[in-house]
């Protein structure tokens, strides 16, 4: 029995307990072969008795004989023997039929219509309707099973591939919205100190210094987002170029500090590091201090009205080190933490003027700590601080004297 129902892009169907191919096949063949002669059998031992119980006149004798063998009359009376024959043709045609008949229904419900209903479903899938689903069964194993199995499998894949389009269209789009607004911003900036130098607004030459420097810090900053960019490019097409070597982490990281304190210190920010691990990293040292800066710029970007304390750690962990950058910043919501890291992320705190940012700076990191063969993860508690913690792999002890 078959049931269909269709609605919400879903076809359930109900064929009864499955079987195999094979086995219905073998069931076909043994229904074939061993119905018919065995209601053959049935039909002849009941006509024949029917027959044999009649009166029967055998040719050349004037006494009637009654015989109890049909089989004897067929051969010594013609009339009789025919009259069995056409019994039992009638009866062979009707078992004939009636088996066939059975058989076609019984394999068009198990086989045909599964397919029949497969292509269906396909050409849903053709017309780009990837929401109309098939009823599978886990625990069927038959081939009618494991093709549902595998439609759906497929379906999941192709809805989750142009899901994952969408969403990627989507955000690319929200990226160029990013990138125009931060980009407008300092080209506004540069553009209006250097017509305020060109009219003579400013008027001195410590005013001219001033707008001098404004406009350098404006265009410096459209050197790091245009960086960004052809990072994330790099990134979305697995092409981010690295030179590995052998460093030591410490020396690496302290000299990281040192820089951005000279940095940070016209705004009366200090930060603090706590290392002392002696330990070889195999890393490639531009691109792992590109992890470090956008972590800090990340921290800087959204401080607190308080005073911006950053304190960076280097850990040791038996095979491995842990750098921790830890701040007192706004923090991250508990619901945007899981996303930090996804490309063109911003969390709603973020998204205004004063911070602006193109959303790729974490992704960047992402990416660079998975390739040097570590991981990284994020800590937060929003009004608080944040803690982006990322591990890398010490360097093997025969090659740390390389």
């Amino acid at each position: 029995m078959t049931d269909r129902k269709k609605g919400s892009g879903k076809l359930q169907l109900r064929y009864g307990k499955p079987m195999r191919l094979k086995t219905r096949l073998v069931v076909t063949f043994v229904v074939i072969i061993v119905v018919p002669v065995a209601l053959m059998l049935i039909a002849y031992a009941l006509i024949g008795t029917r027959l044999a119980g009649e009166s029967a006149v055998v040719p050349g004798s004037s006494v009637g004989k009654k015989m109890d063998m049909s089989a004897f009359l067929m051969f010594v009376n013609p009339y009789t023997s025919q009259a069995f024959l056409v019994y039992l043709i009638v009866c062979l045609v009707l078992i004939l039929f009636f088996t066939a008949l059975f058989l076609t229904q019984w394999i068009h419900r198990g086989v045909f219509e599964p397919v029949s209903d497969l292509n269906e479903a396909m050409s849903h899938i053709a017309s780009g309707d990837l929401d109309y689903k098939l009823p599978v069964d886990p625990k069927d194993r038959t081939e009618i099973g494991e093709l549902y199995l595998g439609y759906e499998d497929m379906r999941r894949r192709l809805k989750e591939s142009a899901d994952g389009q969408i969403e990627d269209e989507r955000r690319q789009k929200e990226l160029i919205g990013n990138i125009t607004h931060d980009l407008k911003t300092p080209i506004t900036a540069v553009k209006g100190y250097a017509m305020g130098i060109m009219e003579g607004v400013a008027d001195t030459p410590d005013k001219v210094d001033r707008y001098v420097r404004t406009i350098y810090n404006k265009s410096d900053d459209m050197e790091k987002l245009i960086n960004e960019l052809t990072m994330y490019v790099e990134i979305d097409s697995n092409m981010v170029p690295y030179h590995f070597q052998t460093i030591d982490i410490d020396k690496f990281l302290s000299d990281c500090v040192e820089e951005l304190r000279l940095d940070l210190e016209p705004e009366g920010i200090a930060p603090v590091y706590s290392g002392g691990v002696s330990a070889m990293v195999v890393a490639d040292p531009e691109q792992l201090k590109r992890v470090f800066d956008n972590i800090v710029t990340n921290s800087v970007k959204y401080k607190s009205e308080n005073k911006l304390t950053l304190n960076i750690r280097l850990l040791d962990e038996v095979d491995s080190v842990r750098v921790e950058i830890e701040d007192n910043g706004i923090g991250i919501d508990e619901k945007d933490l899981p996303h930090v890291f996804e490309r063109l992320y911003r969390a709603d705190a973020s998204r205004s003027s004063a911070t602006g940012g193109s959303g790729i700076g974490l992704s960047i990191a992402k990416k660079i700590v998975e390739d040097h063969g570590g991981y990284i993860w994020a800590t937060s508690i929003a009004g608080e601080g944040t803690c982006m913690r990322f591990v890398l792999r010490k360097v093997e002890g025969d090659l740390k004297n390389a």
